[in-house]
This record gives C-alpha cells, structure tokens and sequence, in this order.
C-alpha cells in the first residue's frame, strides 16, 4: 500500500507520490505513460488558474463533459485540489437530459472537449459560468496544464464534496447525487476486498470517468501499488489485444460485456493474458462457467450504488449467481413495501444501511423530495429488489422503479418518454424494459399516434438518434391505437407486451 487509507486524502497521497518518486508511473493511456510527477503538477498549474485566475471558490462546480483522456484525469484532480466540486457529464448525453443537468448544476465553470461543444450547444443549455475547452482552434486546457505553478492550500476535508454525479436510476428528472471525500475512500477499500489486490497487478479500465465505477478505479494507484491501463472505451474486437498488450491483471464489467466478448470469434489471445478476476455487476449466472473455462479468470460479482459509496456487497467466494455479502461499513435487509422486515428467501425492496458514519450519501442536489424518498431514518430505499439468503449472500431481482438497465446505464422512462413526446405525430408514449439477447435488458417503445397522424418508425427512429444517447435509443418501436390505463388515467405499464417478434427491430429495419 503506497499510502495509508486511515488517512485517506487522495490529494495528500498524490503530493506524497509526486514528491517521493515523481517518475513512478500512474497509469497508461493506450500505452502513453502518465507519471505521477506530471499528474500532479499539472493537477497543481490547473487548480492555481482556476482559483486564482478565473476566482472560482471552493464549494462552487464544474461540469466537466469529456471522454476518457488524460487531460481529463489532471481536470479531475486539479478541482479536489481546489475544493471545487466535479460534476462529470456523460460525454454520450444530449438534448433535454443534457440541458437539464447542466443547468441544475448551476456550474462556475464548464469543461468540454471542443468537439462536443455543438452537442452541448444544441441541448440549449443556459450556461452562466465560464467555459474551457480542450482541443480544436479554442484549446485553452492544455495551455493550463503546461504550466508549473502550485496552490498552497490545504487538502479539503473527508466530510468535504467530492462530486456531483448525476443517475437516472429511478423514474423522473436526473438526481446529483452527493459525493464526499470520505465516500470515495470507502469506494477503494470496497474494491480492495472484492478484488484481492496484489503489489504489481495491473487494471484495465475502459468505462467512462463519469460512472462512479471509473471514478474510484482513479484512485486505486494513490494507495496501492497498482496499475491503471486506461482506453477510451469498450471495444470487443481490439479487447483481448489491448488487455493482452497491457499485462493486467483485473477487468472490469458492465451490462453485456462480458456476454459480447463470449460471443467473439475464438482467439489465441483470449487465453494469452495475465487477468485472474473479471469484476462487476449483471453477470447472469449461467454463463459463469463458460466464461471462466473460456477465458480462464474468476468473476467476481457484486452490487452497489453511487448513493452508497459504489459498492455494498461483494462477491469475492465465488458463489454463482449471487451479488455476494455486505462490505463491514454496510448492512442490508429486505423490505416489503410497507417496510415491513422480509424473511430469509423472501423477495422484496433492498434497503441499505450504515453501520460506520459516512458511508451512506446525505441527500440529492437541490431536491429535497427526491432526498426524503431515498432515504428513511437514515436508510437508504435502493429501488432494488432482491432476496438474501441464510448466509446472508444477495441475490439481485432488478428494478423496482419505473427504468431500464440497458448497455451499463440506467435509461429513465421519463428521460426516453420526455423527448419522445416532443415528436410531432407522437401523442403519447410509455418505455418499457424487455429481454436482450446481449446484456440485461433492450428498450421497446410504444407510441401513439396523433388524431390525423401517421408515425414512420424509420424516421422516428432517426429523430431520436439526435436527440438521445445513444443507450437511450430505444431497439423496439411499436404503434398503438390506445393504451389500456388506471383510475388516475396513466398508462398501466405492466400489462404492455414484452413479445418483440411484432415489433420494429432497429437492428435489423434500420435503412441508410
């Protein structure tokens, strides 16, 4: 362990690393060595510019809307340097969702990558604060990170925000949930546990540095002699010759991953590597075998959420088809909804609570309602549903909530629902999950036409495409006259078809 996580300033171990062996290397960027030294006193030049330069104080945010890169890791660092909250944007986001975030988030200061500039322009965000762009003809970024002056400052507090990070796990507007310091530590020792970290071992890491599971794997080489070999994102027919190339030893998994590299022509290099554990969540169990007979490395399921410090319960035993047991500052049962307490085997909500103070989030950005709902003398109401069983192993159910777990994101019906409805021969719409062939779940989407209308799926789709993410497109669209509804008049969701035979099939109707 390179620095100690009983005083867990990530900010003190990087000046401490940066000091002691400025040489020593963080990680790489598709093979480009970043070395703590450089990390640091570009983290430095930057979170001089921002306080000094621009007056952003501490507590006040930046959004910050970039793919994966090592400039973006410097950004991130910069602003814990100076107590400046990171709101990280999915890079993928767009339209309504888009404008939404970045205005609640009321930034000081937005950074983006110049490329995604008309993307952020086109949502018709009101922007109040400064914006600094890395790349293209306005690139002021790199100027900044070229510099070598340094804040004198101390580090913020472990009760201090760390970030922003916005979910759309449940239905309605996107949340921020709040991040401390002290939540991100207990992150890395959550992932210490279920990842049996080794001096020496190598992480692959491809998810974005928005998904609070990229966000902590940033930290691990600040306090273990680890790591990082970084990409800008998943690709199944390079992945075997990346891994391969980088030594790692732990990958990480989200969604269908690991079902897209099962169905992969056979290669030399799959078995050709040094990865003993596969790590993440949605792995089904029946394929548990045949991918670590395949692949040779063991899973390690577990389940968690960013409103929880990322992880709750880990699966490091090996028993299939469970999520594992509660981390030591955690503890879970299960509820019905009433709240009344489930017996062993019996299915219901999860409910998460801590038994170490600062584990559990202390509420949303600017939504009190939203806050109050979460969390119920002082347990927080995951949305979930599962069962446990007498070893106190979890098995997870899905969602309760009116959302869709669908390419590692939770898609929210009104995000989807929201834009859709905008359409000119849409009247009414309703989102739905349904089995995927890859992954845990597909998007189909019903639509009613307006009086006089007529609704082209082909053109709709396409509509969509700019205006959504890309995860949030829907792969089913299907017509209907009327939708079958409750006594308050709103559609009764759970009576709609799951069959997708009669459907519109993106993947397969989709013209030029």
């Amino acid at each position: 362990m390179r620095f100690s996580l009983e005083d867990p300033s990530f900010i003190l171990a990087l000046r401490d690393i940066a000091a002691r062996e400025p040489e020593s290397v963080f990680g790489t960027f598709d093979h480009q060595p970043l070395t703590f030294g450089t990390l640091d006193r570009q983290a430095e030049a930057l979170a001089v510019h921002l306080r000094q330069g621009l007056g952003i104080q501490p507590g006040e945010r930046a959004a910050v809307m970039m793919n994966n890169g090592p400039e973006a890791i410097s950004i991130l660092f910069a602003l814990a340097k100076a107590g400046i909250v990171w709101v990280p944007v999915n890079a993928r986001q767009r339209g309504r969702g888009l404008k939404y975030i970045i205005e609640h988030c009321d930034p000081a200061l937005l950074f983006a990558d110049a490329n995604l500039m008309p993307v952020i322009d086109d949502s018709g965000a009101e922007i109040a604060g400064q914006t600094l762009l890395l790349g293209g003809e306005n690139d002021a970024v790199s100027d900044i990170l070229a510099g070598d002056a340094r804040l004198e400052a101390p580090a913020p507090a472990m009760s201090a925000l760390y970030a922003l990070m916005y979910t759309s796990g449940t239905t309605g507007k996107p949340k921020g949930v709040r991040v401390t310091h002290a939540m991100m530590a207990y992150a890395l020792k959550s992932v210490e546990l279920l990842c049996s970290i080794k001096p020496g071992d190598v992480f692959f890491q491809w998810e974005p540095f928005y998904h609070i599971g990229g966000a902590q794997m940033l930290l691990l080489p600040l306090f273990f002699d680890v790591r990082l070999s970084l990409t800008e994102r998943f690709s199944a027919s390079r992945f075997w010759e990346q891994v391969s190339a980088s030594g790692a030893t732990h990958i990480h998994y989200l969604g269908g991953v690991l079902q897209i590299l099962l169905k992969q022509p056979p290669s030399d290099l799959e078995t050709r590597h040094n990865v003993r554990i596969a790590w993440g969540g949605g792995c089904p169990s029946e394929i548990w075998p045949a991918l670590q007979e395949r692949f040779g490395f063991e899973i390690r399921e577990c389940y968690g959420m960013t409103e929880a410090s990322s992880l709750t319960t880990c699966n490091a035993e090996g028993r299939q088809g469970s999520v594992g047991r509660t981390v030591p500052w955690l503890d879970i049962a299960i509820h019905d909804e009433h709240g009344h307490l489930m017996p062993t085997g019996e299915p219901g909500q999860i409910v998460v609570r801590e038994t170490q103070p600062g584990v559990l989030f202390d509420g949303y950005f600017r939504n009190a309602e939203a806050s109050e709902k979460a969390m119920t003398n002082g347990r927080l109401n995951t949305g979930d549903r599962g069962w446990l069983d007498a070893d106190g192993y979890l098995y997870f159910l899905g969602r309760i909530t009116d959302s869709v777990r669908c390419r590692g994101e939770n898609v929210s019906a009104w995000e989807v629902e929201t834009v859709t409805q905008q359409h000119p021969d849409v009247e009414e719409c309703a989102m739905i999950g349904v089995e995927a062939e890859i992954g845990e779940q597909d998007i189909k989407l019903f639509l009613k036409p307006k009086t006089g209308h007529m609704i082209e799926p082909n053109e709709l789709y396409h509509w969509l495409q700019k205006r959504l993410a890309s995860y949030q497109c829907p792969r089913y669209l299907t017509v209907v006259d009327e939708f079958e509804r409750t006594p308050s008049h709103r559609i009764v969701k759970h009576r709609l078809p799951t069959s997708v035979h009669e459907a519109w099939d993106s993947q397969q109707q989709l013209s030029p």
